[in-house]
C-alpha cells in the first residue's frame, strides 16, 4: 500500500467513526428499514472510498456525505416505485373512505378538533417518533412521496421527475398520504 493509499484509508476510517451514525439516522427517516439504511449507508462509503480523491473540501464531509446518501436514496425510490407502479396507481384515486359522492367529508371521517393547549409544550421527541410510525404505516409510493417532499424539500417538479408520476398523481398521492397521516396521529396521539 502505497502511503497515499494508507492516508486515504485512514481518511475514510476518520470519515466513518464521524458520520456513520448522522448517515444512518439520515436514511433510517427515510427509507424506514434498518438493513436497507444499512446497505444504503455501506454504499455511500463504497463511493466516498471510489471518489475520495475527488474531494476537493471545498463543502464539509457532511455535506458530501448527505449529497452521495441522497443520490443512493433516489436510486433506491426509483426501484421501489417501479416495482410499487405494477400495483394500479389509480387505487390512489379511490377515497371514498373519507368522501361521499358529493366530495364532503363522510361524517364518520371528518377531522377532529385536536383539542391541544397552545400553552401546553409538544413533547417533540414523543411526536416526532408517532410520526415516523404514522409515516412508516403509509404505502410505499405514498410514504417516498411525501419523505421527498416534507423531510427532504423537493421541488414538486424534481419529485414527478425522479418518480416518473405525473403532477396529477402527485398530488393525489400527497392528499392521500396527509389524510392518512392526520388519521393515524388522530388515533396514536391526538385521542390517546
Amino acid at each position: 500500500m502505497t502511503e497515499e493509499e494508507k492516508k486515504d484509508s485512514t481518511r475514510i476510517a476518520k470519515l466513518f467513526r464521524d458520520y456513520s451514525d448522522y448517515l444512518y439516522n439520515f436514511a433510517i427517516t427515510r427509507v424506514n428499514d434498518e438493513h436497507i439504511a444499512e446497505d444504503l449507508v455501506q454504499d455511500t462509503f463504497v463511493a466516498a472510498i471510489k471518489s475520495i480523491k475527488n474531494f476537493e473540501s471545498k463543502s464539509k464531509e457532511s455535506t458530501w456525505l448527505t449529497a452521495i446518501l441522497k443520490n443512493k436514496i433516489i436510486d433506491h425510490y426509483r426501484k421501489k416505485v417501479n416495482q410499487y407502479k405494477k400495483e394500479s396507481i389509480e387505487t390512489l384515486h379511490d377515497t371514498n373512505d373519507y368522501f361521499d359522492e358529493r366530495g364532503s367529508w363522510r361524517v364518520d371521517q371528518r377531522p377532529t378538533d385536536w383539542h391541544l393547549d397552545s400553552g401546553h409544550s409538544i413533547d417533540q421527541k414523543e411526536f416526532y417518533e408517532i410520526l415516523q410510525k404514522c409515516i412508516s404505516r403509509l404505502n410505499e409510493l405514498q410514504r417516498i412521496t411525501f419523505v421527498m417532499k416534507h423531510l427532504d424539500d423537493a421541488d414538486t417538479e424534481d419529485i414527478c421527475k425522479e418518480l416518473k408520476i405525473t403532477t396529477s398523481n402527485y398530488w393525489v398521492i400527497i392528499h392521500r398520504a396527509k389524510l392518512q397521516l392526520r388519521k393515524c396521529l388522530e388515533v396514536t396521539w391526538v385521542n390517546n
